[in-house]
């Protein structure tokens, strides 16, 4: 017993000084990404290939977002991320990496400018400099990861803890059958939210038209810092 107690206060130790690391990853991605102007995160999975469709959807919607003037930020590694990073230098736009250390699938991709290129140890700081430096949010397939961005967004929006934004699922096929799930089972089945709520997204299945809902949000909302 007193080896476990020694154990649990070691513990508690431990995690009493990572406050302090958390508290410098926060800093540093606050100071860094202050001035890099109105951006859309992409979500999607770290194992998508550049033959798969949306991968390419990735990087034509994140380069016609640079040639409409916005940045795009994402996770920083391959697949969509990359793909994303991608069609931002391609369009012009600020290319944001928000790399995290993993034991599998992440590494910096080629396409992040130098200056935009951050790292992070812990999930849920790197997740609070996503959502406040963004201005909207696209979402291609993806798993556990992508689906934890995704809601995260969708619940800061609904509970008005950010200010309405834009956010567009990519691919029919890939949402449909959860957000089938979100309005007959939460929903009607059982009402654990409101109907309202089914109007916080999107789902489509081009490129176009995750942009068109995009320009058509801001056409009656204000783009302002979120911070």
């Amino acid at each position: 017993m007193n080896a476990i107690r020694k154990d649990w206060t070691e513990i508690k130790t431990n995690d009493s000084w990572a406050i302090f690391k958390i508290m410098s990853e926060f800093v540093e991605g606050y100071e860094r990404m202050a001035r890099i102007g109105p951006c859309i995160s992409i979500f999607g999975s770290a194992r998508t290939k550049p033959d798969n469709k949306y991968y390419k959807l990735a990087t034509e919607v994140a380069e016609k977002l640079g040639k409409a003037g916005f940045g795009t930020i994402t996770g920083g590694g391959p697949g969509i991320m990359e793909a994303a990073n991608k069609g931002a230098q391609q369009g012009g736009g600020r290319s944001v990496g928000l790399n995290i250390d993993l034991p599998f699938e992440q590494n910096h991709n080629p396409y992040i400018d130098q200056e935009h290129n951050l790292e992070f140890d812990y999930f849920f700081v790197r997740k609070v400099v996503f959502v406040k430096y963004s201005q909207g949010f696209v979402v291609l397939p993806g798993g556990f990861g992508t689906l934890d961005e995704l809601f995260e967004a969708l619940t800061l929006i609904q509970t008005h803890k950010i200010n309405r934004r834009p956010v567009v699922l990519i691919g029919k096929s890939y949402w449909s059958g959860l957000m089938d799930w979100v309005q007959e089972t939460m929903l009607q089945a059982e009402n654990n939210i409101n109907e309202k709520d089914l109007s916080l997204y999107a789902i489509v299945d081009t490129a176009d038209e995750a942009i068109l809902y995009i320009e058509d949000f801001f056409k009656s909302h204000e783009i302002t810092p979120n911070f």
